[in-house]
């Protein structure tokens, strides 16, 4: 774990990693070491580049001695400083050595020899330097195998390594200022003045298909000035800020949130401008459908253009043929994408592959919500044509045999046997444990796909396309019916997880119904039952909502899916709770994940063991947990927006806000959010609310939002407020 927020230092698990790891992020960059700054081939360490390994060795020696590790100094994301010392040996009197690492396309080392003594001395330094390019998923998995015939050559003070698989061609070039290369390394003999210091540089540039990358952090260049650098100043400086806040642990966590999140981005090289979130370091620094999605949709009160860039470089990859080996149909959203060599649920050289139910509906629902955001109407515009293909995909392809529900089985033996968000082999069973059979329909797929019907309608209603309003209506009127109908068991109180292959309800107690709450697929009359389950001590930690109630067959608390807490899980269904006015239960289950951020140091992990709150002091971490995860990362920020209540609809110009803010946390200023165009600040104290900045010519309500059917002109006669930043139905009145 860091005393940073960028750099990650993580505490690992003792038979892979060694034990401390240092992780440098930027893009599709990343970098994994021990904490002196050495990288083994052994173990899952190494510099990757497009989901490879291209350095596999580096390691540091100083006349022939390992350098004794004194510390990591970080700041950044992309970069960080490892400091040790050489003690006194022979004639020699005892050097410092520096080494500054920075990360971009490649890699920039900076090598720093001091000496402390009175006397000259001249060192001999050497880096010792492999390449395996291995794919990223064989080095996590320590599963590394030969792919082709890597080469060594050396040439003056360049040392480049290359590998030929079939048609396929990678490389990497190490490059020094006064080096001597070998076929392993590179030498260097340092005369260092007393008292005075020597330094060199190594750049390392990888290459697909002989294309060298340009590399982020020329030399000659302040690293200062390094696009990775603007970015995250840029980032840094029209992010939110808060200014007031009593509960400091609080502060901390948001804070970490938003450095979190900033060092996640991804940047298309062929489109700059748009930027994407990845799902997580250091594995999984690629574009996700569903994470990607949900981690934006999250962020959209901290910044619209994470959800914008998600969606436009999804968008480009969106399907455009039926494809067994990858999954890809007509209008489908991608699951992952991937540009090693060896990407196993893409046969057949594919770096994209489709597997996912759910995405392709998320699409459409992110879409409509940056709509009411009011941002870049003219690209929410361009990206509309899109989700009409995801909404065919959904119909034609989705709906497999067209009992109106969407279901998921693989195409291809490679392919994920679970195609929701709990996608482990394991991750959907019965109340008895055995497993589902697909094809499978989830209840929070369909809940997405009825969200997604309702948004069409909105875009419909603003076009004013009164056929098409009434088109998307009933699509999802008669979702609604059909799915309260067939998932709700009412001998057990809850819906049913899906529908296996013999559509039989799969009758599992599981947090997959909570997301019928943030949809608002969930009828009122049920609902209430959902929130007593869902806050049962079956289910409910005190540190959060389990994945899977204790009394089912396959519970487990230390499992990935049938048993665990998820943050983003638990903000999906604190906004759901919200939704339907449940703000106590939704309180509860905020509050959970924010105590338990607070005992990871302000950082969520991707997920933590599921054992109650009464048996351990602190939340049991996951072994092989993501940290920073993109949509971990992104809980804190939407279960802030959840308790203040915030919802835009710009082009309504209305803003509702009506905060359930927790006493505990006591006042709170937040200033640059990005709403309407402009730059406001929102301030909570006590049943005190205030919005400044807005233009003049958007109301406040200051009243949770009422809900709204499909469509603004079919209004459901619900007395009771709908309270929630969920998606779905706008918010406001008709116009």
């Amino acid at each position: 774990m860091s005393d940073e927020v960028g750099t990650i230092v993580e505490e690992s698990e003792p038979a892979v990693l060694t034990p401390a790891t240092v992780t440098l992020v930027e893009g599709p960059t990343f970098c994994v070491s021990n904490a002196s700054g050495d990288m083994e081939a052994e173990v899952p360490q190494g510099l990757f580049f497009r989901d490879m390994r291209v350095i596999s060795d580096w390691r540091v020696r100083v006349d022939g001695v390992r350098p004794h590790h004194l510390s990591v100094m970080s700041s950044d994301p992309y970069r960080t400083t490892f400091l040790a010392r050489v003690p006194p040996h022979g004639s020699q009197s005892e050097v410092l050595v520096e080494r500054t690492r920075y990360v971009g396309d490649g890699m920039r080392e900076d090598v720093k020899v001091r000496n402390l003594s009175p006397r000259a001395m001249t060192v001999a330094l050497s880096v010792e330097v492999g390449a395996d390019f291995a794919d990223v998923f064989a080095v996590k998995e320590s599963r590394v195998r030969p792919q082709g015939e890597v080469t060594a050559h050396s040439d003056g003070s360049v040392l480049s390594f290359d590998l030929r698989s079939g048609s396929a061609w990678r490389g990497v070039r190490v490059e020094s200022e006064g080096g001597r290369a070998r076929a392993d390394g590179l030498d260097f003999r340092a005369e260092v003045p007393a008292h005075g210091q020597w330094c060199t540089t190594l750049l390392v540039r990888p290459s697909v298909d002989k294309e060298h990358a340009s590399g982020v952090f020329p030399v000659g260049v302040e690293p200062a000035e390094s696009a990775p650098a603007r970015r995250l100043r840029a980032w840094r400086e029209n992010t939110p800020r808060i200014t007031e806040i009593e509960d400091p642990e609080l502060h901390r966590t948001l804070r970490r949130s938003l450095e979190d999140l900033g060092a996640l981005r991804i940047f298309d090289p062929a489109h700059p401008e748009d930027t994407a979130v990845a799902a997580g370091a250091p594995w999984f620094m690629a574009l996700f459908g569903r994470d990607s999605l949900l981690a934006s949709y999250m962020a959209l009160s901290l910044d619209q253009s994470l959800a914008l860039g998600t969606l436009q470089t999804l968008a480009r990859a969106q399907g455009r043929k039926v494809d067994p080996a990858t999954e890809e149909q007509p209008g489908r959203i991608l699951h992952e994408t991937r540009f090693g060599l060896d990407f196993p649920l893409a046969r057949g050289g594919g770096s994209v592959y489709y597997g996912t139910a759910d995405a392709t509906p998320l699409f459409v629902i992110v879409l409509g919500e940056l709509s009411r955001w009011g941002i870049a109407p003219e690209a929410v515009e361009a990206l509309l044509p899109h989700a009409d293909r995801a909404l065919e995909w959904v119909e034609k392809y989705g709906d497999r045999d067209g009992d109106g529900f969407v279901e998921y089985q693989r195409m291809t033996s490679n392919g994920l046997v679970n195609q929701g968000w709990k996608d482990s082999y394991d991750g959907i069973n019965f109340a008895d444990g055995s497993l589902a059979e697909p094809p499978i329909a989830l209840c929070e797929v369909q809940s997405y796909v009825y969200a997604a019907y309702v948004v069409r309608s909105h875009f419909a209603h603003e076009a004013g396309d009164l056929k098409a309003v009434e088109y998307w209506c009933k699509r999802a009127t008669a979702l609604k019916e059909a799915f309260n109908d067939r998932f709700w068991l009412p001998d057990r109180g809850w819906y049913a997880v899906g529908l296996d292959r013999d559509k039989r309800p799969i009758d599992a107690l599981a947090s997959n119904m909570g997301h019928c709450l943030w949809t608002g697929i969930a009828d009122r009359d049920k609902a209430e039952e959902v929130a007593e389950r869902l806050l049962s001590p079956e289910m409910f930690t005190g540190w959060g909502v389990r994945t899977l109630a204790t009394t089912m067959g396959a519970y487990n608390p230390m499992s990935y899916h049938n048993g665990s807490v998820w943050p983003h899980d638990n903000a999906i269904l604190a906004t759901g709770l919200m939704r339907y006015g449940f703000v106590d239960q939704a309180q509860r289950v905020a509050t959970g994940i924010l105590d338990a951020a607070e005992t990871f140091d302000g950082r969520l992990p991707e997920l933590f063991c599921g054992f109650d709150r009464g048996e351990y002091e602190a939340p049991v971490p996951y072994p092989t947990s993501c940290s920073p995860q993109a949509w971990a990362a992104a809980t804190p920020i939407q279960l802030m927006r959840a308790l203040l209540r915030i919802d835009p609809w710009m082009s309504h110009g209305q803003v509702w806000v009506a905060p359930a803010w927790p006493a505990r946390y006591g006042h709170l200023s937040i200033h640059n959010i990005p709403l309407a165009g402009r730059r406001v600040e929102v301030g909570v104290d006590g049943p005190s609310t205030r919005i400044t900045g807005l233009p003049e010519d958007v109301e406040i309500v200051r009243q949770p939002r009422r809900p709204l059917s499909p469509a603004p002109n079919h209004h459901e006669q619900h007395p009771g407020p709908d309270t929630s930043s969920g998606p779905g139905s706008p918010r406001g009145r008709t116009p």
